[in-house]
């Protein structure tokens, strides 16, 4: 009997720490899919950082003249490409049209949204970057957005998750939300904000707020 008593007993546990491994196993491997991805962002924003002063020097030579006279969005887009193209490996494979990016609390990004991107590439190690033209307006002199993809087309691709991104200026390339408050970055950082702030959040060491 104490024999019967003990293997019941020694099951009741195994079960037990069985339950509680599968309650806190997605929670682990998504943590872990997590730091590997804003790593990935901080090597990523890490070479940009490095590219910049060439991207800018080019940018104000003799291809800013040809931004300026560009007709359309779509020309001065072309021109941006072929700015950076040397810099981030970029490719001319663009990404399939079925590839969406949403915000982090699942809202999916309008059309007159900033960081709307209509057409997305790939670079040689297979993540996808955005390009967003910009053109000057009264109160910025933002010239373009970049958004990387940082795991590529594998889910689940939200801002703040593995979508990051920057803003390109004239003197500068500037995380996206650097001009927030910390407060409002720690709130949009969040499930139900937008995430895009989590661009900045996560390079000063900011944590995800659940």
């Amino acid at each position: 009997m104490k024999i019967f008593k003990w293997h019941t007993e020694y099951t009741i546990t195994l079960l037990v720490l069985f339950a509680l491994a599968l309650l806190f196993m997605p929670t682990t491997i998504k943590s872990t899919v997590q730091a590997n991805n804003i790593t990935k962002w901080k090597d990523c924003y890490k070479k940009l950082t490095y590219a910049q002063d060439a991207i800018l020097k080019q940018e104000q030579s003799d291809i800013l003249t040809s931004l300026k006279k560009a007709a359309s969005p779509e020309d001065r887009e072309e021109l941006i490409i072929q700015i950076i193209k040397p810099y981030i490996r970029l490719n001319d494979t663009k990404v399939p049209k079925k590839y969406k990016v949403k915000y982090l609390n699942k809202s999916n990004i309008a059309k007159n949204d900033s960081v709307y991107t209509y057409d997305y590439y790939y670079t040689d190690d297979r993540m996808i970057v955005g390009i967003k033209d910009l053109p000057d307006k009264e109160n910025t002199n933002t010239k373009f957005i970049m958004t990387f993809d940082v795991n590529g087309t594998k889910p689940p691709n939200l801002w703040g998750k593995d979508v990051f991104g920057v803003e390109v200026y004239s003197s500068s390339v500037e995380p996206i939300g650097s001009d927030m408050r910390i407060e409002e970055q720690n709130a949009d950082c969040s499930n139900f904000g937008t995430g895009v702030s989590c661009s900045n959040y996560y390079l000063i060491g900011g944590d995800f707020n659940d």
